[in-house]
């Protein structure tokens, strides 16, 4: 491995705290005084304590959602992303817990295309805080997830919206 790929991958594993929950391990970064990413891990990803205030307080927030679906987070973020992908992740922060919105209707209320509002989902670095989750796909589908049509990811957006209590992603019998 060269020198530069190794800096960037340590950099890139650098997390403020790793907290189990029941579908994945949350990877937290934060920088200065605001949360960063939040991330997915594999479930056996070690658990690390916070290193910061703002990781403990990122782990406490993220441990009442996960005890309360409605709870709303108060977490200082600072996302990095085009103006498109910042606008559409405020759109969805709109969306309250339980609800969903599909990516059409998303895409009408931003004046865009559902394909561009699916990139920015995948593209959101902050898991949970802005609930790409709620977003789902047309005529009772739940869409993709995580950049994904399949498997482990749509396993984790399912447990959420069932968290919540949303039945969007639910097929009829």
């Amino acid at each position: 491995m060269k020198p530069a790929r190794a800096a960037k991958r340590s950099a890139r594993e650098d997390y403020a705290a790793k907290m189990v929950a029941p579908f994945a391990v949350l990877g937290i970064r934060t920088a200065d005084e605001f949360v960063t990413a939040i991330e997915y891990l594999p479930r056996d990803a070690p658990r690390l304590a916070p290193k910061n205030r703002v990781a403990e307080r990122a782990c406490e927030e993220l441990a009442h959602y996960l005890r309360d679906p409605a709870f709303r987070f108060d977490l200082a973020t600072a996302a990095r992303g085009t103006a498109f992908q910042r606008r559409v992740w405020d759109a969805i922060r709109e969306i309250p817990p339980g609800a969903s919105m599909s990516y059409g209707d998303l895409a009408r209320k931003l004046n865009t295309a559902p394909r561009a509002i699916g990139k920015a989902c995948g593209a959101n670095p902050i898991a949970l805080v802005v609930p790409c989750h709620r977003v789902v796909g047309g005529r009772g589908a739940i869409g993709g997830f995580m950049g994904t049509a399949e498997g482990g990811p749509l396993a984790i957006k399912a447990w959420l919206l069932r968290h919540e209590g949303c039945r969007a992603g639910e097929r009829e019998s």
